[in-house]
């Protein structure tokens, strides 16, 4: 039987991401260099299209050895290999989680990182045998290559608590059965600045924090 708080609260809100005013297509100082045949093919960044946006509680939380009913505190997590592609791309999870990495192509694949939080090479494989999970002991941010395929990259982020959320597709999220307290609720995207605000969750009533990210407050040179 799951024991779970008996007073808690739910966060929820919604994230996006704006860029820095004046680098808009209509911008009139640059309109022009854009025609240029040698830019023709020079992608601008589209933040009102990005996503994967993780919300989550910073640090260690009290009850975090408490069980909770949300669902990525489950203590196996699976990130697939198909198409040449790593699904999902992000993936938080709570430290001491472990994941498994089924290749579900007719090729080989490699799982590999060489990251502070997290070193492992899984060698070339197909299907998902049993010796393929990884367990993530350290927080911190995973990077995930493939050594044969350029494109497969995906990004692990390891966290201290259970209390967390990926945005939905309209950027909205929910962390549901926070215990009262007071928090440092971050917003984390990842080619973007986080976003850190102080809240307080009272006793089964809900607390709505919306984020927006983009490049400020960063030092000017």
């Amino acid at each position: 039987m799951m024991c779970l708080p008996l007073k808690a609260g739910t966060i929820i809100g919604h994230v996006h991401a704006e860029g820095k005013a004046g680098t808009d297509d209509n911008n009139a100082a640059s309109a022009g260099e854009y025609s240029n045949r040698k830019y023709e093919f020079v992608q601008k960044v589209d933040y009102a299209d990005m996503h994967d946006f993780v919300v989550f509680i910073e640090g260690p939380v009290a009850t975090n050895s408490m069980p909770s009913t949300n669902i990525v505190s489950v203590t196996t997590q699976r990130v697939v290999q198909h198409g040449a592609m790593f699904t999902p791309h992000i993936l938080p999870i709570m430290v001491g989680t472990t994941v498994e990495w089924p290749n579900n192509d007719d090729i080989y694949h490699n799982v590999f990182s060489s990251s502070d939080a997290k070193q492992f090479d899984l060698g070339l494989y197909k299907g998902n045998p049993e010796d393929k999970r990884v367990t993530f002991d350290k927080t911190g941010r995973v990077d995930v290559f493939c050594s044969i395929h350029q494109n497969m990259h995906c990004i692990i982020l390891v966290l201290d608590n259970p209390y967390y959320s990926s945005t939905d597709d309209d950027g909205n999220y929910k962390i549901p059965n926070v215990p009262p307290g007071i928090y440092k609720l971050k917003a984390w995207q990842e080619r973007l600045p986080s976003d850190e605000k102080e809240i307080t969750v009272t006793t089964n009533g809900e607390v709505r924090v919306d984020f927006t990210l983009g490049i400020k407050n960063l030092p000017q040179y």
